[in-house]
């Protein structure tokens, strides 16, 4: 069994605990964590990037689990709603996490940072969106297109990853009319569901660091504590800053990743 701490210099231990504490406080705030740590993983001498998306997810499970019970035990978010969504999450990324070991992630990315360029304008240009709950549908309509947002991100979250927190947030708020804070709190729940299924794949595989995902995940774990209890501390008006803030950061590094390719 490998740890992936074999080779690892004590600087590098340390940037990716902070690394990891750091994503479990976004994740656990709006999501995107994995635009800290998926980085500073791949500075691990000799991962692969399979590795690298593998022990990231691994880490990650124990951050969204955390900041998942304490938004729980806080928020109570309706679970009616969001297990379903959550299993079909699951399910959606296994397959995510299929396909992204035989098609580079760079055939999608184009289409995820229009996505999240009409997300930003959207959440920008509506400052009361997220303010309070105002369901959009109720009945079967409701828990349909639920199930659908958890399918089709959970497919993201496998084949790609970062961002799946943030889009399951604007999801949830303007497609299905939650506040910003119980948004939060159920995205956090198919988040744990979305590693778990990717975790279904890989693991099998032998592409996870298994020492290496324990250190990230105690320190994602103390991070999405934090993460948590700031987002019910603060409120609906935090949480939507901090969302502009990482969906920003999202189309700065995807759009580089397509500029990086596009020249390689």
């Amino acid at each position: 069994m490998v740890s992936g701490l074999e080779s690892i210099e004590l600087s590098t231990l340390i940037l990716i605990v902070v690394a990891g504490f750091a994503a479990g406080w976004v994740d656990a705030v709006v999501g995107g964590g994995g635009l800290i740590q998926l980085p500073a993983m791949l500075l691990v001498p000799g991962i692969s990037p399979v590795q690298a998306l593998a022990t990231n997810k691994m880490g990650s499970i124990f951050g969204t689990t955390t900041s998942a019970v304490t938004y729980y035990g806080r928020v109570g978010p309706d679970l009616r709603t969001a297990l379903p969504m959550a299993v079909i999450a699951l399910a959606g990324s296994f397959g995510g996490a299929v396909l992204a070991a035989n098609l580079p992630a760079s055939v999608f990315k184009p289409i995820i940072v229009v996505a999240l360029v009409a997300v930003a304008l959207f959440t920008a240009f509506r400052p009361n969106v997220g303010e309070r709950t105002r369901l959009r549908h109720t009945g079967h309509r409701h828990y349909l297109l639920a199930c659908l947002i958890g399918g089709v991100i959970g497919f993201y979250d496998g084949l790609i990853g970062p961002g799946t927190g943030s889009f399951l947030v604007i999801a949830l708020v303007s497609a299905m009319g939650y506040a910003f804070l119980e948004a939060s709190a159920k995205a956090k729940i198919v988040n744990v569901a979305t590693n778990t299924g990717a975790l279904l794949f890989f693991v099998p595989h032998g592409a996870v660091l298994w020492g290496l995902g324990l250190v990230l995940g105690l320190a994602n774990m103390a991070g999405g504590y934090l993460g948590a209890r700031t987002a019910v501390n603060q409120g609906n008006k935090f949480i939507r800053i901090v969302f502009l803030a990482v969906v920003g950061a999202l189309i700065v590094k995807l759009g580089s990743d397509i500029w990086q390719d596009s020249f390689a």
